[in-house]
């Protein structure tokens, strides 16, 4: 006899859906019953995947979200698994009827706070780091040997600093200094030097790259910081003057080259990053106005119950937020395709609106030049956990945004400066992503995974949402918030509520799962766009 199955082991998610996403494993032969109808499963479908709920013609649309997320390669029968083996991308026409739903704005939340630190420039930090910025990868090691070099004895002396983050990467040399990927990369490193998180910041280079520091100074405007000061192999000198001021200094320059070497720049390195300490740690938090965060919203190692689950919560938080006066981030371009039509609408105007669609069309030339399509982006482990496509993808994704009108499109790395939701250029690939967000201001990070992305992110606290109870449970010193509560009937405004919670306690200092366990140096990851010659 076939198993009954009721509503709550599978998830139909609007009247129009001819299709339903099992909410646990379940064996073939069983019936499914939703509002739609009963039908019986034909063949074992895993929890996240897609069950057809009547038949479907070849050629015809899946519908989840009440959305086109493909179309069927072939006729597709009531009861049967929906996947990669009988959908694909397909195209279809998308009315972006520009700035025609621009949402009212939602009744404000007045009067909650975080225990932040006010900046010298008026701007709220949720940390307090002191950075070592490496402007190329030949003084990649030299950076993290500084920051080694510092002694958890030594830093234990200072409570008030969260600690000493390397900010090191990949490139910043052979190309063009005119080109795109590198005014990115100034766009990026300049933005965490700037960035409140960081209380004061090293600049080590090697000297002969087409990044110098330097150039980072005066491309970044870090003199903004207060005047920069470069270091020599001089052992006295204006450039070894310890700063007086009780104030952020400006930047630290340092150059391998003209330090003579590795263990010179090392050791002089150690030593400024001592000087700079009790500066640092000379801070206290106080109450600031939910209005002053900045959220980046990402989702990474997504599944079917991305868009069910974690997503739509962190939309309803995201939604608080700006109700707050804040600012709430989506980033991931590639990850907006499919689903872009949704967002010009509640578009603020049709300059908006195009701005996203210019992306867009962007990225559809940019994977063209390396032979790719935007529906590659979907990985293994996202298609393993149930989705199929790039519009099934994206219309999970875009979810973190929440309700409210979009308000403004940044490029990449770009300050945000707008209150409200918005959007900014990114590819899908998580850290240069969150990486450009963070570069942009963001000061707090909510990180969305249905197959357990593990997601440090300093200098900025990353707060990881499981989209499901078996993956959170297994990945529990990991997993911040189980959003995976939604499909056993929590609701999804309750979940979104504890999301705001936990925003404004870590923002406080409350540590995030990935800051007990040490990590987030190795996240920092820009953009890199374009040859490397």
């Amino acid at each position: 006899m076939p198993t009954l199955i009721t509503a709550a082991d599978v998830v139909h998610l609007h009247p129009q859906d001819n299709i339903c996403v099992a909410a646990r494993d379940l064996p073939g032969g069983t019936v499914v019953s939703t509002a739609a109808g009963s039908v019986t499963i034909a063949e074992p479908v895993t929890m996240g995947h897609k069950i057809a709920l009547a038949a479907i013609g070849e050629g015809e649309r899946v519908l989840k979200f009440g959305q086109p997320i493909g179309l069927t390669t072939r006729a597709v029968k009531p009861g049967e698994w929906v996947h990669s083996q009988n959908l694909h991308n397909g195209e279809f026409e998308r009315d972006y009827a520009f700035a025609t739903e621009v949402p009212a704005p939602l009744s404000p939340i007045t009067g909650r706070t975080f225990m932040g630190y006010r900046r010298a420039s008026g701007k709220a930090a949720t940390r307090n780091y002191i950075a070592i910025i490496s402007t190329v990868n030949c003084s990649a090691s030299v950076s993290k040997a500084i920051a080694r070099g510092v002694s958890s004895e030594l830093l234990a002396k200072y409570p008030n600093v969260d600690g000493i983050v390397p900010l090191t990467h990949t490139s910043g040399c052979a190309t063009s200094s005119s080109s795109k990927h590198i005014e990115f990369l100034h766009r990026v490193m300049s933005g965490y030097a700037k960035h409140p998180n960081i209380v004061g910041c090293l600049i080590v280079g090697l000297g002969c790259e087409v990044a110098t520091p330097g150039e980072l100074v005066s491309r970044g405007k870090l003199v903004q910081l207060g005047m920069p000061r470069v270091i020599t192999g001089q052992a006295t000198g204006a450039g070894s003057a310890k700063p007086q001021a009780a104030t952020r200094p400006g930047p630290i320059i340092m150059s391998m080259q003209d330090m003579g070497g590795t263990r010179k720049t090392i050791e002089r390195g150690i030593e400024l990053i001592s000087d700079m300490l009790p500066l640092a740690n000379d801070v206290s938090r106080e109450p600031i106005p939910a209005s002053e965060l900045i959220l980046g919203t990402e989702c990474g190692g997504s599944d079917g119950y991305s868009g069910i689950t974690a997503n739509p919560a962190l939309g309803f938080a995201s939604d608080m937020i700006v109700a707050c006066g804040g600012t709430s981030i989506l980033s991931e371009t590639t990850e907006i395709y499919g689903a872009e039509h949704l967002l010009t609408r509640r578009a603020v105007s049709e300059k908006v609106g195009r701005k996203l669609l210019d992306l867009i069309e962007w990225w559809k030339w940019y994977a063209g030049v390396w032979g790719l399509v935007i529906d590659n982006n979907p990985s293994q482990g996202n298609k393993a956990g149930g989705l199929t496509t790039i519009y099934e993808k994206s219309l999970g994704a875009v979810a973190k945004g929440g309700t409210t009108a979009l308000r403004a499109v940044y490029e990449y790395a770009q300050e945000v400066t707008e209150k409200g939701f918005v959007v900014m250029d990114s590819p899908g690939f998580d850290p240069p992503s969150v990486t450009g967000m963070v570069a942009g201001g963001a000061n707090m990070v909510c990180f969305t995974t249905g197959r357990g992305s593990c997601f440090g992110c300093k200098p900025v606290p990353s707060i990881k949402i499981a989209t499901n109870t078996p993956m959170f449970q297994r990945m529990e010193e990991d997993m911040d918030i189980n959003a995976g509560a939604i499909l056993q009937g929590v609701p999804v405004e309750e979940v979104g509520k504890q999301i705001f919670e936990t925003i404004l306690a870590v923002a406080s200092g409350k540590r995030t799962k990935s800051e007990e366990l040490g990590l987030g140096d190795e996240e920092f990851l820009p953009w890199h766009l374009g040859p490397v010659l």
